[in-house]
């Protein structure tokens, strides 16, 4: 927590240096009564409607509650704030699954979303090699082999 405190106060040292009047206005489009249908809507616009249909039809009943969390909390609470494109968005998940590890289903779908919203393979290639010193090469290659399965390079 010690260095999580050092950091925001940190941040907010070099925001308010700017001129920036903290804190900042919040970004949030949504409220409870919107954030699903909001962001099944996103969701489907970023990944492709009949990949979250089947996605949905495929769920068991006992596990449905997982995939309306995540539309709503992930896709309505989040990718439909105002402050990041969704090309920005998009390839910040893909940045944050692949420093995780352990996620390669919602690495590749991702990889996939970036492409739909606009990004290249190039850009995603890239993001990936900046994050080398910060990740490691496991993850590193790990991620380039699912860039690798999803854009095979004749792409």
């Amino acid at each position: 927590m010690a260095k999580s405190f050092d950091f925001i106060h940190g941040t907010n040292e070099i925001l308010i240096s700017k001129g920036i009047e903290l804190p900042l206005e919040g970004q949030s489009t949504t409220n409870p009564d919107t954030r699903m249908e909001k962001g099944l809507n996103i969701q489907k616009e970023i990944v492709g409607a009949e990949a979250i249909d089947k996605m949905y039809d495929n769920s068991p009943e006992s596990q449905i509650h997982i995939r309306k969390y995540l539309s709503a909390n992930c896709f309505g609470d989040y990718y439909t704030r105002n402050g990041l494109d969704i090309k920005t968005r998009e390839l910040l998940t893909f940045a944050m699954l692949i420093a995780m590890g352990g996620c390669e289903p919602q690495a590749k779908g991702h990889i996939m979303a970036n492409l739909n919203v606009g990004n290249d393979k190039q850009l995603l290639l890239s993001v990936v090699t900046n994050l080398l010193p910060y990740i490691g090469y496991p993850r590193t290659l790990s991620a380039i082999s699912y860039l690798n399965e999803m854009i095979p390079e004749s792409q």
